[in-house]
């Protein structure tokens, strides 16, 4: 497949499958939170599709009609991050083949991987940011939408809190070999503040939907 780690959303289920579970550098974890995430609040729009135009629930039609446009956008943007996370993790790649057989080697190879560590730590941020923005969507779909597809939302939560766990991995996999110390706690701590909130907010989402369907 061409260029194939800069197309992962275009590919079917079964070629992404297929080269998540070879050998191949991309996609891995991060890819794979993306595509988790998107299913997760996909899931949750679908609620949100049944329940506008019913007039059992027109009393907030309206704002189910907003957030399933902010779904869409959210939907999107994982997608685009599968693509964004092989393109981050390449320069990393690169640089643990560098050479360091001389001191000069040695600087130039700490200094290339520190930066691309740090970049390699952008998109599964960014993954986190966007399941808690997801997170955030589900709870609604959940409390005012459709009851018959309660379940869903439900799902929907839980692949948003997996979605960002795994991403949270690879943050905190590029931050230990970090030589800035203080940069890779900014971002641990980032990451362990969104994973406080919302993990918690996640599990109340299922929690609440199992007593409803129970």
């Amino acid at each position: 497949m061409e260029d194939s780690n800069r197309n992962f959303k275009l590919q079917t289920c079964e070629d992404f499958i297929e080269v998540l579970a070879s050998k191949a550098a991309v996609p891995g974890g991060g890819g794979a939170a993306a595509l988790t995430g998107a299913v997760g609040i996909a899931l949750g729009n679908m609620v949100g599709s049944l329940t506008v135009g019913k007039k059992t629930y027109a009393d907030v039609e309206d704002e189910i009609i907003e957030c399933k446009k902010e779904a869409d956008e959210i939907a999107k943007e994982f997608l685009e991050l599968m693509d964004k996370d092989a393109e981050a993790f390449e320069p990393l790649s690169r640089a643990y083949g560098l050479p360091k057989s001389t001191p000069e080697e040695i600087a130039e190879k700490e200094e290339i991987m520190e930066n691309a560590l740090n970049v390699a730590c952008g998109v599964p941020i960014e993954i986190m940011k966007t399941c808690a923005r997801g997170i955030d969507l589900v709870e609604v779909f959940a409390a005012k939408g459709s009851r018959i597809a309660l379940s869903d939302a439900g799902v929907g939560a839980t692949l948003l809190k997996s979605a960002m766990q795994g991403a949270s991995l690879n943050v905190y996999i590029n931050t230990k070999s970090m030589k800035d110390r203080k940069r890779a706690e900014e971002l641990n701590q980032l990451a362990d503040s969104l994973r406080e909130e919302y993990e918690a907010k996640a599990d109340r989402i299922f929690a609440e939907v199992s007593s409803r369907i129970r």
